[in-house]
């Protein structure tokens, strides 16, 4: 598997989302993507319990620890790379979580409109 480049949303290199939980398609703490990545888990979230509690009730719990697949529950406050179209199913539902802009994915942009990542932008963006 070969990873995109590693460019962000605002066209610099691309930063790391978290390795505190490891995060990203690879496990890498970059929310690279690659062909096989067919959630383009591409958009550095900084998680909510909004967020969390939205997600758990569309049927992604991100926040019980999954231990059999190296995964320790989330909480606010985590960084995590998520899949762009959840992001935006959040976004329209009203409970995105904040994004760092530095850290996704220029690739989140065939999905997600860059207007809304910077209207969902964390402090730590730019």
């Amino acid at each position: 598997m070969e990873m995109d480049d590693r460019i962000n949303v605002l066209g610099a290199p691309l930063a790391p989302c978290s390795t505190d939980p490891l995060t990203g398609f690879f496990r890498d703490g970059h929310c690279n993507t690659c062909a096989a990545d067919e959630g383009s888990h591409t958009v550095c979230a900084v998680m909510t319990e909004e967020f969390l509690a939205y997600s758990k009730y569309v049927g992604n719990d991100l926040s019980t620890p999954r231990p059999e697949f190296r995964f320790p529950g989330l909480k606010a406050g985590d960084s995590w790379c998520l899949c762009a179209a959840r992001f935006l199913q959040a976004a329209d539902e009203g409970c995105a979580p904040k994004v760092d802009l530095n850290a996704t994915h220029q690739r989140a942009l065939d999905i997600v409109p860059l207007e809304l990542l910077r209207f969902h932008a964390s402090d730590k963006a730019e």
